[in-house]
């Protein structure tokens, strides 16, 4: 059967139709996918794993009468098609159009809006705790891939939904553990017997008659379950025993391309009360092999052809992410001490060639950024220089451990904090606008801001060689190269690179452009500008009591509150300058490009412009 994907009512066919026609109907969403992320880059290896289960899941639960969470939510594009979202997906990840990620605005069926990791089980115990206590009958499923498990959160959520027996449905979509071929078999067969839905009434009933049975009854029945240990412990496995011991219930591993085999394990979760996990294995890219063949390319993909895999609009200026990378493996060649940890984002972070080369001083801790800060901790405790290379809105997780074990201890640890700023089109969890206030709260720390790749080796070399303390160099995504001309070498000051009588631009790391751009335009209208590159916006080690200028301009791409806007302005408010700072809004920025989103925010050339004209003629 052919759908039309943007308009039949795929919600309706996945329950009504028969197993083949909805094979043909998953086909026909991994071609949607594949045609429009081609289009507008997006997670497509995660999506194109996941179809089978997703269908399998919206063929057994009620949504949105029955609450259905995906952890991170990369992975939730097919869920959006068949809840009726596909007629809008040439706008997925595109400025005013739909989210990458579960949006509870965007939809009712997305019960909780999630982008980080390792969430979702703790959500669903809460969801299914209001239900109880509310008299509710609904379904709670927490939907979780392998890399999310590794994150601690998750298993402090298991102890509390196995402790209390909540009736909380989890499903672990595997796709890239592998099973233990000498239980293959045998877990495959034991599964087949647990979802029948004979052995589990056949199962309760002889427990139920038993309890009947005066004075041995009782005893009988806890023989029985003894000997159910014993042969669970020997045959199930390690997967089935960590869950069972929580007192969660194991169901699998299903093949999760496998829509009949997925249905029934579902529904035999259903029939189970209490909190139970049904372990599916899919493949990432499934259906496209360039996606089946380089999964971590097309995990988080650009706009691509289709045809060829090849990703188009490719920048051959290196990114900061790469720069970061390549000087600290450089450095590394002279420095046995320097040792590199990531959170399960070792390629992204710019971190592969020093695995390649530094195999032994390399540690992915997985997605669990506390770890990797404790961690860090102990490391520079120990005799060696840690970098700590982790995207912005990750790093929030570990503020607790950036306070108490680095800084409290006055640790040499390197924080390289990627991804700070507005980074485009993963939206309102993903852009790092928070670090300059977070970390800038902590006594101790010293943040470095780059405006280009040059900055950021120089800020590198400066805070493992000249630094004894907390360091944090916070860069954006995206190209190194800037539009200004090479700014003078960075020593540990900032860099004052032109004055001006009417006003003074001090533009915090990557704003450095926008404000460039800002001053060659409020020039062309006769204004007196002039321009500081803050690359080091904690501590203050520059005096701006002595500016000869009628207006500061702070510009800086985190929130004002906490961040150098601030700052700057609770320690100079007595100067003879008038201050005005440009920052991010008081608000969840959405998704966009970073134009787009500078615009929005008033962080542009223009805007800047328009505003220090504004408040030069008192308008403002």
């Amino acid at each position: 059967m052919v759908h039309d994907i943007e308009h039949d009512d795929l919600l309706k066919a996945v329950k009504e139709e028969d197993y083949d026609d909805l094979e043909d109907l998953c086909q026909q969403i991994r071609d949607f996918m594949i045609d429009k992320v081609s289009r507008t880059g997006g997670h497509l290896a995660s999506n194109l794993g996941a179809v089978e289960l997703t269908v399998a899941l919206h063929r057994v639960y009620n949504s949105p009468e029955d609450k259905i969470i995906f952890d991170v939510g990369h992975q939730a594009y097919v869920h959006k098609i068949i809840t009726g979202r596909a007629d809008r997906f040439d706008t997925l990840r595109q400025y005013k159009g739909l989210s990458g990620f579960p949006k509870s605005y965007e939809s009712e069926h997305d019960a909780y809006d999630t982008g980080h990791s390792s969430t979702s089980i703790g959500a669903a115990a809460g969801y299914a705790v209001a239900r109880d206590l509310r008299g509710g009958h609904e379904q709670v499923v927490a939907v979780i891939g392998d890399g999310s498990m590794t994150g601690g959160l998750v298993y402090e959520a298991l102890n509390n939904i196995g402790s209390r027996h909540l009736n909380v449905k989890i499903v672990l979509n595997d796709n890239e553990m592998s099973i233990a071929k000498n239980v293959g078999a045998l877990s495959s067969h034991l599964t087949k017997l647990r979802i029948s839905d004979n052995y589990l009434k056949a199962k309760n009933a002889v427990k139920a008659t038993l309890h009947t049975i005066p004075v041995l009854g009782n005893r009988i029945s806890g023989n029985i379950s003894n000997t159910k240990e014993r042969i669970k412990f020997s045959i199930l496995g390690d997967q089935a025993v960590f869950f069972e011991e929580l007192g969660i219930k194991y169901i699998g591993p299903i093949d999760g391309s496998d829509l009949e085999m997925l249905t029934e394990a579902f529904t035999a979760a259903n029939s189970i009360d209490g909190p139970t996990i049904v372990h599916v294995t899919t493949r990432k890219g499934m259906g496209y092999p360039f996606a089946e063949k380089y999964p971590r390319k097309f995990h988080g993909v650009g706009p691509f052809d289709k045809i060829t895999g090849e990703v188009l609009a490719k920048s051959d200026a290196p990114s900061f992410s790469k720069v970061f990378g390549t000087k600290l493996n450089e450095m590394a060649r002279d420095d046995d001490s320097i040792v590199a940890i990531t959170a399960a984002m070792g390629t992204a972070t710019g971190l592969g060639a020093f695995y390649k080369e530094h195999t032994d001083r390399f540690f992915d801790v997985g997605i669990a950024e506390q770890v990797a800060v404790v961690f860090a901790a102990g490391l520079a405790k120990g005799g060696m220089t840690p970098v700590c290379a982790i995207y912005s809105s990750f790093l929030q997780r570990a503020y607790d451990q950036i306070v108490e074990d680095v800084c409290l201890q006055g640790l040499h640890v390197i924080f390289a904090v990627d991804r700070a700023g507005l980074v485009g089109a993963d939206g309102e969890t993903h852009h790092g606008v928070f670090d300059l206030s977070y970390l800038g709260s902590v006594p101790g720390m010293e943040i470095l801001c780059p405006a280009d790749g040059n900055q950021l080796e120089e800020m590198l070399e400066y805070a493992v060689h000249k630094c004894s303390g907390p360091v944090a160099i916070r860069y954006p995504r995206g190209s190194s190269e800037g539009d200004h001309l090479r700014i003078k070498a960075f020593t540990g000051n900032n860099i004052q690179l032109t004055t001006g009588k009417d006003v003074t631009l001090l533009a915090v790391g990557a704003m450095l452009d926008p404000c460039l751009e800002a001053a060659s335009l409020l020039r062309g209208r006769g204004i007196d500008v002039g321009v500081w590159n803050v690359g080091r916006v904690k501590p203050f080690v520059n005096s701006w009591k002595d500016l000869d200028t009628r207006l500061v301009v702070t510009a800086e791409d985190n929130v004002y509150s906490g961040g150098f806007g601030e700052r700057f302005t609770a320690e100079n408010y007595q100067e003879k300058y008038d201050i005005m700072c440009v920052s991010v809004p008081d608000e969840f920025v959405e998704q966009g490009t970073i134009a787009q989103l500078r615009a929005q925010c008033g962080m542009d050339a223009e805007h800047i412009a328009e505003g220090v004209m504004k408040r030069l003629e008192g308008k403002a």
